[in-house]
């Protein structure tokens, strides 16, 4: 293969990231606004739009990020109020992506009995949820995946679900520390058959990793389920 060849490549696949990542940026420029929030099986709205789930462990700065990608300051505040912080939240994205804000776990205080409706909600929300395209799971980069993290892995691979290991608050860790905490997340990964391989890394006060997760939204908005794992193959080796 020639140089200029490889040169053409690189400068098709730059071309197609930049354009994917323009696509995450108009999608989430649009009008973004919570729909409902529900606690049982019996009150989720139905499957009409693609969805993208959030869940993370509690203060893992799940709310911030989601603020952060709608560049709006208060959109997860509704999911915050009294009432609604152990419902599945429900946010309409420009009528074409449904980004669902799921109960956040492992916080210190829960009781079994708290957990085991925890994992009753989430269960029934992924049991035969067509239009779930992915599912973004939270780490704190600070902590790595936990206990609590890997039971919630085991739980999306049980039901089948693909989801993605997005790390946050990365600007609070040296870059030495980082690379290790990634490296090990990234073996945890490997033993999971329904985890996504590559892992986002994000900081909400920073803006970093940003743009990429819009992008990669963008491009599970655009998929059939079928086409889900090969459009976002495409999307995150063109970045």
């Amino acid at each position: 293969m020639s140089d200029s060849t490889v040169t053409e490549e690189e400068t098709a696949k730059a071309a197609a990231a930049i354009a994917a990542i323009e696509r995450g940026r108009l999608l989430f420029a649009q009008e973004c606004e919570f729909v409902m929030g529900v606690r049982t099986e019996a009150d989720l709205p139905l499957a009409e739009l693609p969805e993208v789930a959030f869940a993370g462990r509690s203060n893992v700065g799940k709310s911030s990020l989601l603020n952060a990608l709608t560049n709006r300051n208060t959109l997860a505040r509704t999911s915050n109020t009294p009432g609604r912080t152990r419902e599945v939240n429900f946010f309409r994205l420009g009528g074409q992506l449904m980004l669902v804000d799921l109960p956040g776990y492992g916080y210190a205080k829960a009781g079994k009995e708290e957990i085991a409706r925890w994992n009753k909600l989430i269960e029934d929300y992924l049991r035969g949820r067509s239009n779930l395209r992915r599912v973004c799971l939270l780490i704190d980069a600070r902590r790595g995946i936990g206990a609590p993290d890997r039971k919630v892995m085991e739980l999306l691979d049980k039901a089948a679900v693909v989801y993605q290991i997005i790390l946050t608050k990365v600007d609070k860790e040296k870059a030495g520390a980082l690379a290790k905490i990634q490296a090990t997340a990234a073996l945890e990964v490997g033993r999971h058959g329904a985890a996504y391989p590559d892992i986002m890394v994000t900081s909400s006060a920073k803006k970093t990793g940003l743009a990429e997760v819009r992008a990669a939204c963008a491009a599970l908005a655009e998929t059939t389920s079928a086409e889900t794992t090969s459009a976002e193959t495409n999307v995150t080796e063109e970045q």
